[in-house]
């Protein structure tokens, strides 16, 4: 069911038609006088009819349409056993890595990183006397690195530790969160 023409266009409204006329030049069905000529409509349209109109000659375009087997295979993840991108980010389309190479344990030895970088600028900075920040870096590490070699999760949990939403199992009805 559309939209009534006749209702006003929010600011929003009128971003969205100018966002969507965008990538329509850049795909080349506009010229550029095409394409400020009907920005300048859109900006000025006060209802959503007058918006309808700038797109009524052009397709319709999805903002939000994931990437997909067209990119290059550097910015793919591939699982092993899998063939496709799409198996790969399974139907939410978020690569979901589990195991001791996923996002989470990639955040984690970042975070890691940067606190030992900031704890060996402030000794050196402060003229690199007593070695203090092996205190700080040196059991979060170790503690780091024996989750790690074991398969645990970064944020706590054993090898197969993850939370689960309310719905996201058929059979779970609700309340308790964090299996």
């Amino acid at each position: 069911m559309a939209a009534d023409p006749r209702i006003r266009a929010s600011d929003d409204d009128r971003e969205r038609a100018v966002t969507l006329l965008r990538e329509h030049h850049a795909a080349g069905r506009l010229t550029v006088e095409e394409f400020n000529e009907r920005m300048d409509k859109a900006y000025a349209a006060k209802t959503l009819g007058e918006l309808d109109e700038l797109m009524a000659d052009l397709p319709a375009i999805d903002l939000y349409k994931l990437p997909d087997a067209s990119l290059p295979p550097h910015y793919r993840r591939q699982i092993p056993g899998h063939g496709s991108l799409q198996a790969a980010t399974g139907a939410g389309g978020v690569v979901s890595g589990h195991g001791r190479f996923s996002p989470a344990w990639a955040a984690a030895w970042g975070s890691w990183l940067c606190v030992t970088l900031v704890c060996f600028v402030i000794w050196g900075l402060s003229g690199a006397g007593y070695l203090w920040p092996l205190w700080i870096v040196g059991p979060w590490g170790a503690v780091m690195v024996g989750r790690w070699i074991s398969g645990s999760h970064p944020g706590g949990g054993g090898p197969h530790h993850h939370r689960q939403v309310r719905g996201d199992h058929p059979d779970q009805i609700g309340g308790d969160h964090d299996r």
